[in-house]
């Protein structure tokens, strides 16, 4: 069986791919999830928590935070041994935990990032405080080669209303990236309509990639697996808008494969090993 949309990675056949987040018990999101989309696209999967939750497909009970220092000493002691070509950020949770990142990657000298605005769980519950995005906006956000908000993730990072229109989503983007990425992608899945309609802007041009919108309540986890994908493909594709148009095919393929897990009995977890593992 082959993956689509992989080419060669010169020297180094496995990228080894770093997911700095949140632990999701259900598995349909966070680190385990991350895990799932890394390995299903051939990287090799390493995690470092920022916070365990009680969480399941309909709630979140709880967020306990890790220590701030205890994130810096995972993350020193594996850049100490691993070489990691991506990291893919999600749950945050905190301003410290955020500052704590930021310092920990810029000493690292990482340059392949992928920054996922982890503020509200599929159930609503918020997991990112408030007094953090800030902190996210001004620290990790301009390190990013890719953010990749929604539509609400957007409208907090920039301070105004979420855009209702794929018009409004252009000057979101471009905004967005007045920030400092190098790219940003801005997914307009929260947007009514037969398609599912994301806007990808380099600060010069704008692409938009098109997918079908499927119907299924089983989307939890999908902002995770799709910048996981993304971290994954980066250091394999020949640039970065080839790794998130492979990435978004990957994601599309998992949402449609996602009934078959039936998994809990809220928005169940998309479909990571729909190339994989045997069909229903």
């Amino acid at each position: 069986m082959t993956l689509v949309g992989l080419v060669a990675y010169p020297g180094r056949m496995i990228p080894h791919v770093l997911s700095i987040a949140g632990v999701d018990p259900s598995g349909g999101a966070g680190v385990l999830a991350d895990l799932k989309a890394f390995s299903a696209l051939g990287a090799y999967g390493t995690g470092v928590v920022t916070a365990l939750t009680a969480q399941n497909t309909r709630m979140v009970a709880g967020v306990h935070p890790v220590p701030p220092g205890f994130i810096a000493e995972q993350i020193d002691t594996l850049f100490a041994d691993l070489r990691i070509d991506a990291v893919k950020i999600g749950m945050l949770g905190t301003a410290e935990i955020v500052e704590t990142v930021a310092d920990r990657l810029h000493r690292h000298g990482v340059k392949r990032l992928v920054v996922d605005p982890v503020m509200v769980a599929k159930s609503g519950d918020r997991l990112l405080a408030a007094a953090a995005v800030a902190a996210l906006r001004r620290r990790l956000v301009p390190m990013a080669e890719v953010l990749t908000p929604n539509l609400p993730e957007a409208a907090d990072l920039l301070g105004e209303p979420a855009a209702a229109s794929l018009e409004a989503m252009r000057g979101v983007a471009r905004r967005l990236h007045a920030l400092g990425p190098r790219l940003v992608m801005l997914k307009g899945g929260h947007l009514a309509g037969a398609e599912s309609i994301d806007i990808v802007d380099d600060g010069e041009r704008q692409v938009e990639l098109h997918a079908p919108r499927i119907a299924t309540r089983n989307t939890h986890g999908t902002g995770c697996t799709l910048s996981a994908a993304i971290a994954a493909l980066l250091p394999r594709e020949r640039s970065p808008i080839d790794a998130i148009r492979a990435a978004k095919t990957y994601l599309s393929a998992a949402i449609a494969a996602a009934d078959e897990l039936a998994v809990g009995h809220g928005h169940g977890p998309v479909h990571h090993f729909h190339a994989w593992w045997p069909r229903g």
